[in-house]
């Protein structure tokens, strides 16, 4: 009998405190263990390097949030995220949290939770550094487009721009890019955090033109419903940013393209 009520005890205590509840993020986080889906083509963001190593402000952000629900960078599994399979990475279980220049939309929020956001950027414009006739989103009337399947950045270019563009899509920003400077597209559209980064990797290449014309707001894409862990989401993001390392990731990774670093966002999807 003793026996029989010293393993119910522990079985309470183990519930009490979190660690028997594998339903949520955070009681994942309880196990030692996330997986997190980030992209492994946006140089200065997120990039899976040759050498196997993860490097950018999203690995960065990844990495901070998930010590502050305590898992260590070995408890870590990093997983590709491509614009199509964010929702279905969250949905199937595939992914506990996705960190890869999600923007928070009404439409994903749909499908899945968000926390954040955690950055600002605008859309922009990448083309071949000789071009002189496309200049901002308005003059790609009868031009070849790129841009990633999942990603509503060249829906938008014509929808609200330049209704006669001709659209194509790719799995990854990066065969955008190489097929922009293999002449086979004649512009190439995503955030413009990313696009600098590929302008920098190539600077006798590719430039960036025009001005920003959207705003996106990266958030932290969460399994829909799972509010504590988004808040304890959210609490990791504000401490990142009060701690100025938010700050200091964003110089390491990004600030060498020449980006401009943004002031941080507030925090707005809560309960």
């Amino acid at each position: 009998m003793r026996r029989a009520a010293l393993i119910t005890a522990v079985a309470v205590l183990a519930t009490a405190c979190g660690s028997g509840d594998t339903s949520t993020v955070i009681g994942r986080a309880d196990t030692g263990k996330l997986t997190i889906g980030i992209r492994y083509d946006q140089p200065g963001l997120s990039q899976k390097r040759l050498d196997g190593r993860y490097v950018g402000f999203d690995v960065d952000v990844a990495r901070y949030v998930a010590n502050e629900l305590g898992v260590k960078d070995t408890g870590i599994t990093f997983k590709e995220a491509r614009g199509a399979a964010r929702e279905s990475m969250l949905q199937t279980g595939e992914a506990d949290l996705i960190i890869a220049s999600y923007s928070i939309t009404d439409a994903r929020k749909e499908k899945v939770g968000f926390a954040g956001p955690y950055f600002e950027t605008g859309q922009g414009m990448l083309v071949r550094f000789t071009e002189q006739a496309i200049q901002g989103p308005e003059t790609l009337n009868g031009r070849k487009l790129c841009s990633v399947k999942g990603s509503t950045s060249a829906q938008k270019v014509k929808s609200d721009y330049a209704k006669d563009a001709q659209l194509i899509e790719y799995g990854q920003y990066s065969d955008c890019v190489i097929a922009l400077m293999a002449g086979n597209v004649d512009a190439v559209t995503t955030d413009e955090v990313i696009l600098a980064g590929f302008a920098a990797e190539n600077p006798e290449l590719l430039k960036l033109v025009g001005k920003p014309f959207s705003k996106e707001r990266y958030g932290i894409g969460v399994p829909k419903g799972d509010s504590k862990s988004r808040d304890a989401v959210n609490e990791a993001i504000e401490k990142m940013i009060s701690s100025g390392e938010w700050k200091r990731a964003l110089e390491r990774n990004v600030g060498p393209s020449g980006y401009e670093i943004p002031q941080p966002p507030a925090i707005t999807e809560k309960s």
